[in-house]
C-alpha cells in the first residue's frame, strides 16, 4: 500500500504553537507578493512560485528557513551558507520567534519569490 502524502499539519503535530504562528506569520507575508503553493514533502515544506524558492523544515520549538538567493548573504542569522550554482545559493536561516519574521527577512523572501517566477 502507498505511503500517504504529507501534509502541511503533519509538520506541526507535536511541536510548540510557536512553530505554526511563525509558519503562518512566512505565509502571510508571503502571501503579499503574490500567488503561491505550499508544498508539504516527507521532511519539509517548500512554498513555490514556479519553483521552489524557501523550504522550511519544522523542529520542537523553531523552524529552519532555506531561502534561494541570487548572491551570499553576509548576516549573522543566516546559519548555512550552500553555492548550489554559479548564480544560486542556499541559505538557512533558523527562526524562534514570530518577530523573526521582520522587515530584513521579508526583503530576503521577497528576492527568493522573484527569482523563481
Amino acid at each position: 500500500m502507498p505511503e500517504a502524502a504529507p501534509t502541511v499539519e503533519q509538520h506541526f503535530a507535536g511541536k510548540d504553537p510557536a512553530v505554526r504562528e511563525i509558519y503562518d506569520r512566512l505565509l502571510s507575508e508571503v502571501g503579499k507578493l503574490g500567488e503561491l503553493t505550499e508544498d508539504p514533502k516527507k521532511t519539509s515544506i517548500h512554498l513555490n512560485r514556479r519553483t521552489a524558492f524557501a523550504g522550511i523544515a519544522t523542529r520542537k520549538s523553531s523552524l529552519v528557513l532555506t531561502l534561494k538567493s541570487a548572491q551570499d548573504l553576509r548576516s549573522p542569522r543566516v546559519k548555512k551558507h550552500e553555492q548550489t550554482s554559479a548564480s544560486r545559493w542556499h541559505l538557512e536561516v533558523p527562526l524562534t520567534f514570530p518577530a523573526d519574521v521582520d522587515a530584513e527577512l521579508v526583503s530576503w523572501l521577497k528576492a527568493a519569490y522573484e527569482i523563481s517566477g
